[in-house]
């Protein structure tokens, strides 16, 4: 999680300025003092107050590895963020599976680890068993009623498993899939003309090739398009895009 949080650039520019953040509770309640402590000092505005490479490498979260560690191999939302993906529209869960598969190795690997924590037999899919048993290894005693039909629908194309692009898809943090450059190069995909808004028929001929595998009626690509087209022109343009992943309304 970048330690200054904001939705476009300029609110990131703006904060770090300011040196202020702050570890949201939601999010750093299973890190230990120490490490937050470790941060604090890395982030000070002044450089002659902050660490250095070698104090850093000297801290103790560094060179003790982590002693106060909790086992929380689960972020706390973890579950909320699959339950969220339910509800998403058809256009928003295939613009999280273009993002899913364009996102360095740095950004998904908190995600990538959970994944191979929870594939037991390491065949690279995950069946409900396995997530049940990651999740009751996380801790998680009150497995949700509705596990399995919260797989169903991360299943997007109906293999009966889940595989690591839609995993990636349905466990994103918000906080990074709307991202505007993040959320531009998806918006470029469904934007196949490059004219900087997607049309009714751009827009089904991407969902109907899309990893969300349902091909879509005509009817049902027009709502779609209604929902989200904020300026009644019959198209979608970037802003209002970017309006359907923050979940804001139109």
């Amino acid at each position: 999680y970048p330690p200054f949080f904001g939705e476009t650039d300029s609110e990131v520019l703006s904060k770090v300025k300011l040196g202020n953040f702050s570890f949201n509770a939601a999010d750093w309640k299973n890190v230990s003092e120490d490490a937050k402590n470790l941060i604090r000092m890395l982030l000070k505005m002044n450089p002659k107050d902050r660490y250095t490479a070698e104090q850093a490498l000297n801290h103790e979260w560094i060179k003790n590895k982590a002693p106060k560690a909790t086992n929380v191999s689960l972020q706390s939302g973890f579950v909320d963020n699959l339950r969220n993906f339910r509800s998403q529209n058809k256009l928003k869960k295939a613009a999280l599976h273009i993002i899913a598969g364009q996102l360095n190795e740095e950004q998904i690997k908190a995600l990538r680890e959970t994944f191979m924590a929870l594939d037991h037999n390491g065949d690279g899919l995950l069946t409900s068993a396995e997530m049940k048993e990651g999740l009751t290894k996380a801790g998680l005693k009150d497995i949700p009623q509705d596990l399995q039909q919260i797989l169903q629908d991360v299943d997007s194309d109906g293999s009966g498993v889940i595989d690591y692009t839609e995993f990636l898809a349905a466990t994103l943090d918000k906080r990074l899939y709307i991202q505007e450059d993040v959320c531009w190069s998806a918006f470029r995909v469904f934007d196949q003309n490059g004219d900087g808004k997607i049309s009714q028929e751009e827009l089904k001929k991407v969902l109907d090739n899309d990893a969300v595998n349902e091909v879509a009626s005509n009817k049902a690509i027009a709502e779609l398009l209604q929902q989200n087209d904020g300026n009644g022109d019959g198209q979608i343009d970037f802003e209002e895009f970017m309006h359907m992943m923050r979940g804001e309304k139109k």
